[in-house]
C-alpha cells in the first residue's frame, strides 16, 4: 500500500468520525433574538450615521479649501 492510499483512507476516516464544528441547530425564526437583533440594527444606525457625519466635514473642508464657502 502506497502512501497516498494511507493517507486518502486516514483522511477518510477522520472525516466521517468527527464533526464538524459548523454543524449547529437551525435558528428558530419564530423567536429572534431581540439582543442580537437590536445589536445589529443598533450598530448598522450607528456607522451610517458616521458616514453622513464623515462627508459632511469632507464636503465642508472641501468648500473652505477651494474658496466656495
Amino acid at each position: 500500500m502506497t502512501f497516498n492510499q494511507l493517507l486518502s483512507r486516514a483522511v477518510l476516516c477522520n472525516r466521517v468520525a468527527s464533526r464538524s464544528v459548523f454543524t449547529n441547530s437551525k435558528p428558530d425564526t419564530a423567536n429572534p433574538n431581540w439582543l442580537r437583533v437590536g445589536l445589529s440594527f443598533g450598530t448598522s444606525a450607528f456607522l451610517w450615521a458616521l458616514l453622513f457625519k464623515q462627508h459632511s466635514t469632507d464636503v465642508h473642508e472641501y468648500r473652505v479649501r477651494n474658496g466656495l464657502e
